[in-house]
């Protein structure tokens, strides 16, 4: 009879981790926050934006860290953008809130605070979402949604370059 094989267990000789190692940033990570919800405008025309920072390492974004700010419809815009685009499945934004927006409501509907930052958290969760997909990081309208002031609505889909 052959002799039983025995699986090498011994430990491969890794270096002590020093504290560049340990506290120094992380190989590669995308830092999105969706932050300070300000509602702008009077009547018809009232509308809340919300601050998107971005913080990154990845190659593929031109600028390392941007702060833009956008509104529920650019949110709309990019997922819109995404589903015609792109091969990834979008998931979805928070809701479009249409019994709050209804007249004559002894609240605030869209505009009360409770409501504000349960979508922002939600639209946080979106952009991160879809950010992190190594496929939607190379279509031009998320660069330009996280990184440019405003967005062009005629720019020519595609995929960024590195």
């Amino acid at each position: 009879m052959s002799e039983a094989t025995v699986a090498d267990t011994r430990r491969l000789n890794a270096k002590p981790q020093d504290l560049t190692d340990a506290y120094g940033p992380p190989s590669n990570f995308l830092e999105i926050d969706v932050y300070d919800p300000q509602t702008v405008g009077v009547g018809r025309n009232r509308f809340t934006t919300y601050e998107v920072r971005m913080k990154t390492n990845l190659p593929i974004f031109k600028l390392k860290e941007s702060c833009v700010r956008r509104r529920y419809s650019d949110f709309e815009w990019l997922k819109n953008e995404l589903e015609r685009d792109s091969k990834i499945v979008v998931p979805p934004l928070p809701g479009k809130a249409l019994k709050r927006q209804l007249p004559f409501r002894g609240d605030e509907g869209i505009f009360e605070e409770s409501f504000i930052e349960e979508r922002r958290v939600g639209l946080e969760q979106f952009i991160n979402r879809i950010a992190g997909h190594p496929l939607a990081q190379n279509e031009r309208c998320l660069h330009m949604f996280l990184q440019e002031e405003t967005i062009d609505r005629n720019y020519i889909p595609g995929k960024v370059r590195q």
